[in-house]
């Protein structure tokens, strides 16, 4: 296989893992803390549930504001997601061996899989290491202490024995406990 289609497949595994972790979500775990700052679950389930969408409106070439959220549906909200998450791949199998790698989106869903996760009480160790560890390897390869921008803080320790989900959050500047 070549580079584009393992990454689309690992990417397709992080998204699909995210929409089992949207399920899971329940109405007493939308006022949870998560370890992502100044998010609760709600508000973090409304980002997740725009960023298949965004990253599928940025690949197309079109202009996406990240500051703005539109509201997630009343219900019904991981087979929105997973529609979204299915026309991302779409996409990607669409573009073909030319079209680059999808790790970078892998890596947004794997440190959102970590926070949703810990936000409903859920343990990451139990998650599909790929993505995180794919997603990891990107983050490493492309983060930068000059180009974090507002989304990432300043990499943080992992804990000793750390599963592949705390040391991509920990990268990712999460405080990681």
């Amino acid at each position: 296989m070549s580079e584009t289609t393992d990454s689309v497949i690992v990417l397709n595994r992080a998204l699909d893992q995210l929409g089992d972790l949207v399920a899971a979500v329940r109405e007493d775990h939308l006022g949870n803390p998560t370890p992502c700052a100044d998010w609760n679950v709600q508000q973090l389930v409304t980002h997740v549930l725009a960023a298949p969408h965004r990253f599928l409106a940025m690949a197309r070439g079109e202009e996406v504001d990240w500051d703005t959220t539109p509201a997630p549906p009343e219900t019904g909200w991981a087979e929105a997601f997973r529609e979204d998450a299915d026309d991302l791949i779409h996409h990607w199998h669409q573009q073909g061996e030319d079209a680059g790698s999808a790790d970078w989106h892998t890596a947004e869903f794997a440190v959102h899989s970590f926070d949703l996760a810990r936000g409903i009480g859920r343990a990451t160790d139990k998650l599909d290491p790929e993505p995180a560890e794919r997603g990891l390897a990107f983050m490493q390869r492309s983060l930068t202490p000059d180009n974090r921008g507002r989304a990432f803080g300043a990499e943080q320790p992992a804990p000793e024995g750390a599963d592949p989900y705390e040391a991509i959050a920990a990268y990712a500047g999460r405080h990681v406990d």
